[in-house]
């Protein structure tokens, strides 16, 4: 439609011309008619093709990002713990907000634009050549100036953007840590020195995109000036010879019209070029993500073993978080199904690390973990984790209600199973005693519960789950001295038919476990019952004196 207008105004010109000449503007009156209603029809039929073209082209780029993004979490979430020690959680929502979103405008816009305008461009050369071969050839002079100027500002454009958008990453990361640690901040009153922080980082996002504006700034009119230069040319040649009668006047308009729409798909690069470097920066980033392959993944034809009867095995485990920085040494230990086995030792010891192979957070350096009598690196990690039920030291609850966080550990557990869980952990009368019973909100991560109350939900969440094993990182190291004794008293009838590993730094919790196993150094130095190891004058009658004497 666009290339439309301009060859009916060429035909105008031409009928007006010729009849105005020969005095029969009379008969004239109908064709102008009709070309008038063409140009108005043409501009109608853009205009609804417009719509049309916008309003699919959002539906398709949005409907992109929204699968981007899920790809992208569904990537993030086979990652293993490993890969966020290193990250922060700042950048990674950077990743999945901001770098995705960024391309929609490039795929609504800035693509449905270009296809256009190339097609038009073709089609005005075509129109051009056909008209003035001469002529158009002459058009073509500014072309390799205009490219090498595209070539070179689009580099450095990129180059801008990258560091904007590296800061802008950064940024965000620090607001997300500080948001999250607001609390500390205020209580060490160190609202200054963060607000100084903030400031700065600010200020080198700011710095670096404005650099890139710059740039962009420059671009346009350095654009319009080549394709001034174009424009120039048909007017001093074309001009020429229309006044020498070699080019119909009407040509010599359609020339011109054309031409301005020949140089639009380059007036376009300037106004998209912002769209297309973010775009550009925003896929960089999402395929850096992508690119990255977890340690921890599915084996080609994993099994699927159903509900374990736990029986657990370290042989001879190593693991090391970073090269040449062991954790664990020659690791070796087995729990029968239905035992307890409670990991004691100094902090740092290793202790949450031998847990966390468990259900494959990490694989080990050497050696093997088997459950069942099978290595779990042969198992598919949802059978694995399906028959673990964990309560981390670090307790994350979701920002919803006590009812959703309980359910969390089994989607399909009824109000009841929820109530009897929170029995068990002692959970319920708190519960009770909330605004709203377990349909009132936790906020983010539990804010409104104290974290005696945080832990209980994770312990009767984890109850929910009905896992055939069960690991306690620190249960009950948040509540009070009656608290834990109730809990403990619920967990011991539990524990009964599950196997159980507990970690726990006050040792008057692990007496009555079947197994006592004690780390000191990332290395297994004593294993026995409690009454065995207390016989001995090793590690864990210090620890055990040591406690006990400071009570007394």
């Amino acid at each position: 439609m666009m290339l439309a207008g301009p060859w009916l105004i060429r035909d105008l010109i031409r009928i007006i011309a010729t009849e105005s000449q020969g005095g029969g503007w009379k008969q004239a009156g109908g064709p102008v008619s009709w070309l008038t209603l063409g140009l108005v029809a043409s501009f109608l039929l853009r205009a609804a093709f417009l719509f049309l073209m916008g309003y699919v082209a959002h539906i398709v780029a949005w409907s992109y990002v929204r699968d981007l993004t899920v790809a992208l979490y569904e990537h993030l979430q086979r990652q293993s713990l490993g890969y966020y020690s290193d990250r922060q959680t700042g950048e990674l929502l950077t990743r999945l907000s901001k770098d995705t979103a960024d391309m929609e405008p490039f795929m609504a816009h800035d693509i449905p634009d270009i296809i256009v305008n190339v097609s038009m461009l073709v089609g005005i050369s075509a129109i051009l050549f056909s008209l003035d071969p001469a002529l158009a050839a002459l058009t073509l002079v500014p072309l390799p100036l205009l490219a090498f100027f595209i070539v070179r500002f689009s580099d450095r454009m990129h180059e801008a953007f990258t560091r904007a958008r590296g800061h802008y990453g950064a940024l965000s990361a620090l607001l997300q840590d500080n948001l999250s640690g607001m609390k500390e901040i205020q209580v060490f009153s160190n609202e200054v020195r963060e607000n100084r922080r903030v400031r700065s980082q600010a200020q080198r996002h700011t710095r670096d995109r404005l650099k890139a504006n710059k740039l962009e700034a420059l671009w346009t009119p350095g654009i319009e000036v080549i394709a001034g230069a174009g424009t120039v040319i048909v007017a001093w040649f074309g001009g020429w010879a229309a006044l020498q009668g070699t080019l119909p006047v009407e040509d010599l308009v359609a020339f011109v019209l054309y031409l301005g729409l020949f140089y639009q798909p380059l007036r376009l690069l300037a106004r998209t070029s912002e769209g297309f470097q973010e775009a550009r920066t925003g896929a960089q980033h999402v395929c850096e993500v992508l690119d990255v392959q977890s340690d921890v993944v599915d084996p080609p034809g994993g099994l699927d073993c159903g509900r374990v009867r736990g029986k657990i095995l370290f042989e001879n485990v190593d693991f090391e978080y970073e090269p040449d920085l062991p954790v664990l040494n020659n690791v070796s230990f087995e729990i029968k199904p239905g035992q307890t086995l409670a990991l004691v030792g100094p902090t740092g010891a290793g202790k949450s690390t031998i847990v966390s192979l468990i259900p494959r957070f990490y694989d080990p350096t050497q050696g093997h973990v088997l459950i069942d009598g099978i290595d779990i690196s042969e198992m598919r990690l949802a059978s694995v984790r399906r028959n673990v039920s964990m309560v981390l030291q670090d307790i994350f609850l979701f920002a919803g209600t006590v009812k959703e966080n309980l359910r969390f550990g089994n989607e399909g557990a009824s109000d009841e199973e929820i109530v009897v869980a929170a029995k068990a952990a002692n959970a319920h009368s708190f519960i009770e005693a909330l605004p709203r019973g377990y349909d009132t909100r936790v906020g983010e991560r539990g804010v409104r519960l104290s974290g005696g109350q945080k832990q209980r939900l994770s312990i009767a969440r984890a109850i929910l789950k009905d896992a055939p094993i069960l690991i306690l990182d620190e249960a009950t190291s948040s509540v009070d001295a009656q608290s834990e004794e109730e809990i403990r008293e619920a967990l011991q009838e539990l524990m009964q038919e599950r196997t159980a590993i507990v970690i726990a730094h006050r040792l008057s919790t692990v007496r009555h476990a079947d197994l006592i196993a004690v780390v000191e150094g990332g290395s297994l130095v004593e294993l026995g019952p409690h009454e065995h190891l207390m016989r001995g004058e090793g590690l864990y009658r210090k620890l055990y004196d040591r406690q006990f004497g400071a009570a007394a």
